[in-house]
């Protein structure tokens, strides 16, 4: 998904909505899980920015990320459980570790929030709190 750089743009809130009413109706519809995972950089991570850039070209086609501030950014993972969504960023660290040496390790709080077939509708006042403990 072709995004803007996170330096200047953000995503508008709506998308968020957007994508949790997607994640719901794969649960209800295909019984399929999804995860959404927050991801926060510590104040003034200048790093944390070019990881988010680094994820969001990782991530499959069906999978999305919305930018909330220059710290915080929010992955919808399509299709996998909390497990699944763990394994997957974490690979996603580690490469990005291994591909952009630097002096300083990006420091990167996560939290998830699995939307599993058997949930009513999800909502942003739901989700923001349990990604961003």
């Amino acid at each position: 998904m072709g995004q803007m750089a996170i330096g200047s743009s953000y995503d508008d809130p709506l998308r968020l909505r957007d994508l949790l009413g997607r994640a719901s109706n794969l649960a209800r519809e295909h019984a399929l899980s999804s995860v959404v995972v927050g991801a926060a950089g510590a104040e003034g991570d200048l790093l944390f920015p070019e990881v988010i850039d680094f994820f969001e070209s990782a991530l499959r086609v069906d999978d999305a990320i919305v930018r909330r501030t220059r710290g915080r950014a929010i992955l919808f993972l399509a299709d996998v459980n909390g497990a699944r969504a763990r394994e997957i960023v974490e690979r996603m660290v580690n490469e990005f570790r291994e591909r952009f040496t630097s002096a300083v390790d990006p420091t990167i709080g996560l939290g998830y929030f699995e939307v599993t077939p058997d949930a009513t509708e999800v909502s942003v006042k739901q989700v923001l709190p349990a990604v961003f403990a």
